[in-house]
């Protein structure tokens, strides 16, 4: 069977996308997943994203890692979801609700004068913040703050992000037993209190250029720690995300989506 797919990014942490709106015709997403996603023998990329119908809201997204585990949500591809469904209709769709397994999400399309995307504007909540202190295994301490925005991080706040932390510390991290269901590692350095750089090592995935939840995860934890004032930049290896906390304390997140090509893929 062929079936036809779109290759979208945010900031570089991309993904595979299947319109499944009318029929669905994904069987087994975890092991299409795991092949499709392979960047050596498959089309390369984060994982895989299913725009399905949903009875509460506009659509529902299903995203799997490249490892072929299901995740709660992604910051960056629900944006790439609203890009998508606005350039299918661009006259009738500045506002989408998202149906994911973190709950319903709701999407804001920020467009020029000419009515084209710019970037998306996603409320990604009220985050919940504990914090633990854990030692690794080779005797490296990190205080580390568990920001829950839908899935779980572990935010670090250090003062140089190095290899050794998001490489080999990040995956061990993922992997704490506290942890039941794993968790996404954020190391994170605070430039000033209106900047932060990250980098993320992804739960199911490893290192990408980019995680929207990871930013916000990362945000929600600078506010908590009174670091950075309420509006700040995330850096990112994959480009910049804007977010802002309201006096209701839900956070929002606003970036860019793009299209990378489309083609047809053959499941049997």
């Amino acid at each position: 069977m062929d079936i036809p797919f779109i290759k979208m990014h945010g900031l570089g942490n991309d993904y595979i996308f299947f319109d499944c709106l009318n029929q669905n015709f994904i069987n087994d997403p975890s092991q299409l997943s795991i092949r499709l996603s392979d960047r050596h023998f498959g089309i390369g990329a984060d994982g895989i994203v299913l725009i399905l119908p949903s009875q509460k809201a506009n659509l529902k997204m299903r995203i799997f890692n490249a490892d072929g585990s299901e995740a709660e949500m992604c910051g960056n591809a629900i944006r790439c979801i609203a890009k998508y469904i606005f350039e299918l209709n661009p006259n009738n769709c500045k506002q989408l609700t998202v149906d994911t397994l973190a709950g319903l999400i709701s999407v804001k399309i920020n467009t020029n004068t000419n009515n084209k995307f710019i970037s998306a504007t996603v409320n990604m909540g009220m985050p919940k913040i504990t914090k633990q202190s854990i030692i690794l295994n080779d005797n490296t301490t990190y205080k580390i703050n568990c920001v829950n925005i839908g899935n779980p991080h572990a935010v670090v706040f250090v003062d140089d992000i190095t290899d050794l932390q998001v490489l080999k510390h990040g995956s061990e991290i993922e992997n704490y037993p506290i942890f039941s269901n794993k968790t996404n590692v954020e190391f994170a350095k605070i430039i000033d209190k209106n900047t932060i750089k990250m980098r993320v090592w992804e739960r199911g995935t490893g290192e990408t250029l980019a995680c929207g939840t990871g930013a916000t995860a990362t945000a929600a934890a600078a506010f908590a720690n009174k670091l950075t004032n309420k509006n700040i930049t995330v850096k990112l290896l994959g480009g910049e995300l804007q977010l802002k906390q309201t006096a209701k304390k839900n956070i929002y997140m606003t970036g860019t989506a793009q299209k990378v090509f489309t083609g047809i893929i053959k499941i049997n």
